[in-house]
């Protein structure tokens, strides 16, 4: 089971909540005229479906391999990742235009009930995010998701701060202001997530591996003469792949010692790098002269 799909229960709480708190603020909204509050709630919605996105996922990435998918559906995990940050981003956009609009013409706000609806939908994010806490960085999935929630928590005591704002001093411009506030809080974040996802899918190799490193530690066992084609990418969170060609001395096709070169190679990967799925073309020397085109 991949890392999402082991923290399948906390997703479904955090998208039950998500979807209590969107229909809670909507309706806040419409009573109170809040433009704040209308935001808070269209970020949930769009962390609703984010959320929703990442726990199909993971079912489908639960599914087996096949002749067909290998890999099976991991990687579907990571195309969810990919859409929840460019739903945050349109999100982050829409919430920013439509505060500057509010400022040039600032409308009718009523705090009491914005401070209401706002305090039900901090209630219920704070609520997602201990859910979604402890697993916040078991895969992409459930850090965008844990994201999501937190930039909610975060949007929501904003929504307070402007209903306290508003009632105080009539100001109705700070339910605009908070508004902007919420789209710069969106985009940033959701940029960040977008471009880790996108990474993946370019199969560029995972942060924290230096591949040179590798090389090195491989050409240090017993009989290896050199590595090349050496590639490393992830095809979901938690599941890095390694494949490299191998030169190794030639006496090891003749005594036997080529098995035992292989174990060695694998028992390197998985202890110095934490890669175990690793695989090896062990090769005579020259014959890298017969590939094309050889990579490093």
């Amino acid at each position: 089971m991949t890392a999402t799909g082991r923290h399948r229960r906390a997703l479904a709480g955090a998208l039950g909540i998500a979807a209590v708190i969107f229909a809670v603020e909507v309706a806040g909204a419409l009573i109170t005229g809040s433009l704040a509050l209308l935001a808070d709630a269209g970020h949930v919605l769009a962390d609703a479906g984010g959320v929703a996105l990442a726990l199909g996922a993971a079912l489908l990435a639960g599914r087996p391999a096949s002749a067909r998918r290998t890999f099976g559906w991991a990687r579907a995990e990571i195309l969810a990742a990919a859409v929840n940050g460019l739903i945050l981003a349109g999100m982050g956009v829409y919430v920013f235009v439509e505060g500057v609009r509010r400022l040039v013409e600032p409308a009718e706000v009523e705090p009491g009930g914005m401070a209401v609806f706002g305090a039900i939908g901090l209630a219920g994010n704070l609520a997602a995010v201990a859910l979604l806490f402890r697993a916040r960085n078991a895969s992409l999935n459930l850090r965008g998701a844990f994201l999501e929630v937190a930039t909610d928590t975060a949007t929501s005591v904003g929504v307070l701060a402007a209903a306290a704002v508003i009632a105080v001093t009539g100001f109705t411009r700070a339910d605009a202001i908070v508004s902007i506030l919420i789209g710069l809080v969106i985009a940033p974040r959701a940029l960040r997530l977008l471009r880790e996802a996108v990474n993946v899918l370019l199969e560029a190799t995972p942060a924290g591996v230096d591949p040179e490193q590798i090389r090195a530690h491989i050409t240090e066992l017993d009989r290896v003469l050199g590595v090349h084609d050496l590639h490393v990418h992830t095809v979901t969170s938690g599941l890095p792949v390694l494949t490299a060609h191998v030169v190794v001395d030639d006496s090891c096709f003749h005594d036997g010692h080529a098995p035992q070169v292989l174990d060695a190679l694998q028992a390197c990967l998985a202890g110095h790098f934490d890669v175990e799925h690793s695989t090896f073309q062990l090769e005579p020397a020259g014959h890298a002269n017969h590939e094309h085109p050889v990579h490093p």
